[in-house]
């Protein structure tokens, strides 16, 4: 889940939805799998432009700390995400959301063949950034191809060529259908949400309608009051059935929250050129 908007508490976005993310950590209804319980992580945007980002192993519902400093944090930006791992170890380091530098990512989904492709993609990894690594997940790895690809300046791009290359590898190392991904970056002021799969079957990803016109439709929902005109959700499933109030990230495509009016563009990978 991202959240953009006028500040709020953090626990009002993780907790107090009919179908927030702490119960779909338990009962996803359209994810891969039911339950999430290989950890979480939240990353958000306070008084410094480098985000803080609090990340546990234990499961998002069952967790005291995350709980208390809920209730205490108040954000306008926010990145929240719950964990079932595709076979990396379940640990701190491998929790999104991701951070380097003013930049927060994560990624649900997974880069199929990642155990045949990772030497070579951890190699590509720009060598001022490769100590920054900390974990062993796809989903890291992806981050940090598409920052040697160049993120920070350009992030549309900079992901385009950071798919591009995965594609690239495991078609030269017979991988089928290498990339199955719904991500998220921000530098704490804009907001880039892709959804891409090589297969073009990607998981599901939402994005909240005006929420002013909401408060028309649904004047007996109070936590709408509550909100900012400029208010923007990215979800993997809706936070509650709300006619009105979702409407699906369409297929190979990149919506973007920023400043001024929101976007979404047409998404597809670059590949690397290649000398004949």
């Amino acid at each position: 889940m991202v959240y953009s908007g006028d500040p709020v508490l953090a626990e009002d976005l993780l907790f107090k939805p009919e179908h927030s993310l702490i119960e779909q950590s338990l009962h996803s209804r359209m994810g891969a799998t039911t339950t999430n319980g290989d950890g979480f992580g939240i990353g958000w945007y306070g008084e410094s432009p480098v985000p803080a980002v609090f990340k546990s192993v234990d499961p998002a519902w069952n967790d005291e700390n995350l709980r208390e400093l809920t209730t205490q944090v108040r954000t306008a930006l926010l990145f929240a995400h719950v964990r079932a791992s595709t076979g990396t170890p379940v640990q701190r380091s491998n929790c999104h959301p991701f951070r380097h530098g003013r930049w927060l990512w994560m990624h649900n989904g997974a880069v199929f063949g990642f155990h045949e492709l990772k030497r070579e993609i951890m190699f590509a990894v720009d060598a001022s950034l490769y100590p920054d690594v900390q974990g062993s997940t796809d989903s890291e790895a992806l981050f940090f191809i598409a920052l040697t690809f160049g993120l920070e300046d350009d992030p549309f791009t900079g992901v385009a060529r950071a798919v591009g290359f995965v594609e690239d590898l495991a078609e030269r190392r017979g991988v089928a259908n290498p990339v199955q991904a719904t991500m998220a970056a921000s530098d704490g002021t804009s907001v880039w949400a892709f959804r891409y799969s090589t297969q073009h079957a990607s998981r599901t990803l939402f994005h909240s309608t005006n929420v002013a016109q909401l408060r028309d439709l649904h004047p007996e929902v109070e936590m709408l009051q509550t909100l900012g005109d400029d208010t923007r959700f990215i979800v993997s499933e809706p936070l509650r059935d709300l006619p009105g109030a979702w409407r699906e990230v369409p297929e190979s495509s990149c919506g973007i929250i920023q400043p001024g009016d929101d976007e979404i563009r047409a998404f597809a990978p670059i590949r690397p050129a290649r000398v004949a």
